[in-house]
């Protein structure tokens, strides 16, 4: 017996705003095919449910009970409000590219560096270019998942980046989407293309502008990595109280190459991050952590899947969450090694702080293995405070808040101290700390 779960309101809803929206997407001819075909693909599917297993703690049917229009493209007013939410995120001399409402401005980025072996362009500027009908493959992935099929479907815009053979960039690429719109959806899809020894720093943020509230965001990365690359790549997620945010990280890695991913989420009232990582090169090495920092209702999901399909790699996935109130921190790890992917080392260790007893943790690490000769393993904890730690220094005349501060930044800085650029894990641990102020 087939079993055919009824269609909630929501997922109707998405219906209709496809087909009010798909007229002004960007796309024609076989871009506008590939949209049609995505949007079949998420209706068969529905929104993701706990009867999935990937999605077992984070029943969208349940948590997204109300479909929102696209945001229009930014007005003047919306522009100056994002302008001034920039301050607090801008880095130096980075390649600053800017999305509104999911919309690229170009006059608010820099792209100064462009042209010097790295490439920029916005995703609908290639999208709309009719003469390139083979771009529309930016809208295809391998990776089957019915979130990732509604971002084709109804995706606006983003950034196509690409770094030459070779290029070392000394800056990191930054990447900021900005909120200005309350009560509006946004989906926005962004390609990073890694030449062959080429060094590059990628930096994301989510930011909101004053004013924003009740939004939702739907984003996807797709990064490849040639032959004998390093990146480093760090996501900051600090989305308004009340706002929706899915995003998903597709990357490829080449062999020989080195990459750090971070993530944390310290925003947003119903949050996931999912990466879909795979090895394609043997002798490459992986360093994926993250940091869920969570108060009130918030509900932040961290689901990684690596997949080990050739010989000779290395993955290590370090995972910590701090959560206080009501607060539901979910982490899933998936390490799968594939039959012929002998020599694999790969281990997987998540923690989980609670801070009230009404706290939630839920982590699941899984191990897949398929070859006989690799070094795996997985944990996970949870629990409180240490009293004594708690005693040893209000006994030495600090506040019970401020205590609690320095043991939590001593907690998550296990996570953040594994990224290894100076400046990235500057500003990471910085996202930490005005966290940790706020809630004091």
């Amino acid at each position: 017996m087939n079993l055919v779960l009824a269609k909630t309101d929501t997922e109707r809803g998405l219906g209709d705003v496809f087909t009010l929206a798909r007229d002004r997407l960007p796309g024609t001819g076989r871009v506008l095919d590939v949209r049609r075909q995505a949007f079949g693909a998420y209706e068969r599917a529905g929104l993701p449910h706990r009867r999935i297993e990937e999605w077992k703690y984070t029943d969208l049917r349940a948590l997204m009970r109300e479909v929102l229009p696209l945001a229009d493209r930014p007005a003047a007013d919306a522009l100056a409000r994002a302008r001034a939410a920039l301050a607090s995120v801008t880095i130096d001399n980075a390649t600053r590219l800017v999305l509104v409402d999911g919309v690229f401005v170009p006059e608010l980025s820099d792209l100064a560096a462009a042209g010097a072996g790295l490439f920029v362009q916005s995703l609908r500027e290639v999208l709309e270019n009719t003469g390139n009908e083979a771009r529309a493959d930016l809208l295809l992935t391998d990776v089957a998942d019915a979130m990732l099929s509604l971002n084709a479907a109804m995706v606006t815009d983003g950034v196509v980046v690409a770094i030459g053979d070779g290029v070392a960039l000394t800056e990191p690429v930054h990447i900021i989407h900005v909120a200005t719109a309350s009560s509006r959806s946004t989906f926005t899809r962004s390609h990073v293309k890694i030449g062959r020894g080429a060094r590059v720093k990628l930096v994301e943020n989510f930011v909101v502008a004053a004013g924003a509230e009740a939004y939702q965001a739907h984003d996807a990365v797709v990064t490849s990595i040639g032959e004998a690359a390093e990146l480093a790549h760090v996501r900051l997620m600090a989305d308004a109280a009340d706002a929706f945010n899915v995003t998903s990280a597709i990357l490829t890695i080449g062999a020989k190459s080195r990459v750090g991913l971070f993530n944390m989420t310290s925003g947003g009232a119903v949050s996931r991050f999912q990466g879909f990582i795979k090895f394609a090169g043997e002798g490459s090495e992986l360093s994926v952590n993250g940091v869920n920092l969570l108060k009130g209702k918030q509900h932040g999901d961290t689901t990684l899947v690596v997949d080990h399909a050739v010989p000779h790699c290395t993955s290590r996935e370090n995972f910590r969450a701090v959560i206080d109130d009501r607060g539901h921190s979910v982490f899933q790890g998936r390490i799968i090694v594939r039959p012929d992917a002998q020599k694999t080392d790969g281990k997987m260790m998540t923690r989980a702080l609670l801070l009230s007893d009404e706290a939630e943790a839920d982590n699941k690490p899984e191990l897949e293995i398929f070859a006989d000769d690799v070094t795996c393993g997985h944990g996970a904890t949870a629990g409180a405070l240490d009293d004594s730690l708690l005693f040893y220094l209000r006994a030495r005349g600090l506040p019970e808040k401020e205590a609690q501060a320095l043991l939590i930044q001593a907690f998550v800085g296990e996570a953040i101290e594994e990224i290894g650029d100076d400046a990235l894990r500057e500003l990471a641990m910085a996202t930490a700390e005005r966290w940790l102020e706020a809630r004091t």
